[in-house]
């Protein structure tokens, strides 16, 4: 399926998660949410062992996800929790190269 087909299924109407992008999702909800709070190295080790990727394809996979509804639909507050702090990050990034 394309970018744009999907996309046009979205607005049609959410579609079931993937069993690998729940796995996404649940392992951030996880590790989001860890206490005591967990440091990066031990998070990427955990993306490595239980999904089987790599950490970069995971932030990729993650990134991509947090702007469906799919996502949101399954986990409403981490998503939209990281959306404001990705939001934030592009901003301060713009704020600083003066752009």
């Amino acid at each position: 399926m394309t970018d744009s087909n999907q996309l046009s299924s979205e607005r049609a109407g959410p579609i079931a998660l993937s069993d690998r992008e729940r796995a996404v999702l649940d392992f951030e909800s996880r590790h989001w949410s860890a206490d005591p709070p967990i440091t990066a190295g031990q998070k990427e080790s955990a993306i490595r062992q239980e999904l089987g990727i790599s950490p970069s394809r995971y932030y990729q996979l993650l990134n991509g996800l947090l702007d469906t509804e799919r996502a949101l639909a399954h986990h409403p507050v981490m998503v939209n929790r990281l959306r404001a702090a990705r939001e934030a990050s592009r901003a301060a990034r713009q704020s600083t190269s003066g752009y």
